[in-house]
């Protein structure tokens, strides 16, 4: 079956992008297709995988992935106004596709996945909206369902706090978090003119592929509460930013300067303030 462009997609069901719900499509199918192929490089192929797709849309990416080696891609769209829509790629690709209308931030992904039959772990694929996409990361990231891979595309803002080094203007918690948890690596940028409607701000497209140690839960809510603490006075000496959670004690444990800065310190050595909290 060939399916209509997006374009004509979206003007065939009278759609439009909400602002309301961060939305920017990306209609080039080029590009679409160069995101999907990235994401699996370097070893991480979607062959024989399930992806999950949050934020679909028009369903740009999601045809990206369904042409890929994938054996289904599931998409969560929280705009029930594209759910018809996208039903239709299930013609185009019968047994191989499904989408769910939920919120992303609320969804039990390995519930869905059982629902269908399909493995527990599953490759995550999105365009992501910008008004949620670091508390989605945040919920993938540290939550107790842990994704095979994570290609998303953030503003760049966000994407080069995610992979910022230890000292750099963008080095925050989101970084060590991220950082902990993951081997992260920004696979491309692009310019705000690639989408419809064009928003304020470019682009780039993150992969974030988790280590294959991962600390426990006490440990990663630890990391959390140690880098809210440390980074939310970050112009302050760590000795009197994680004052509360035990100060020059907690960094002598570790063998860490209590006049360092949290901008100073690296994602290891959190996860060694994480450990020993």
């Amino acid at each position: 079956m060939t399916l209509p462009s997006l374009r004509e997609s979206l003007e065939a069901h009278g759609l439009m992008a909400k602002k309301s719900f961060g939305q920017h499509f990306l209609l080039d199918l080029n590009v679409t297709r160069k995101i999907v192929r990235l994401g699996q490089e370097g070893g991480n192929s979607f062959d024989g995988q399930v992806v999950i797709e949050v934020g679909p849309g028009p369903g740009g990416l999601t045809r990206a992935a369904l042409e890929s080696e994938a054996t289904y891609v599931l998409a969560v769209e929280k705009d029930a106004r594209f759910i018809d829509l996208l039903t239709e790629l299930d013609t185009a690709y019968p047994g191989r596709f499904g989408v769910v209308e939920a919120d992303a931030l609320k969804v039990n992904e390995p519930a869905l996945l059982a629902e269908r039959g399909l493995p527990p772990q599953a490759h995550l694929v999105s365009n992501l909206p910008y008004n949620v996409g670091t508390p989605l990361l945040i919920k993938w990231l540290t939550g107790p369902w842990q994704p095979k891979s994570l290609t998303l595309m953030f503003q760049l803002e966000v994407a080069l706090r995610v992979v910022a080094p230890v000292g750099d203007d963008d080095y925050g918690r989101l970084g060590v978090i991220s950082q902990v948890l993951c081997v992260c690596e920004k696979l491309m940028d692009l310019p705000a003119r690639a989408f419809t409607p064009p928003p304020k701000v470019d682009s780039a497209v993150v992969r974030l592929i988790p280590r294959a140690e991962r600390p426990d839960a006490r440990v990663i809510h630890n990391l959390e509460t140690l880098t809210a603490a440390a980074f939310g006075q970050r112009r302050k000496m760590l000795r009197a930013s994680l004052k509360a959670l035990g100060g020059e004690t907690l960094l002598a444990k570790v063998g860490i300067d209590p006049t360092l800065r949290a901008e100073n310190i690296s994602p290891a050595d959190f996860l060694r303030l994480a450990e020993a909290l």
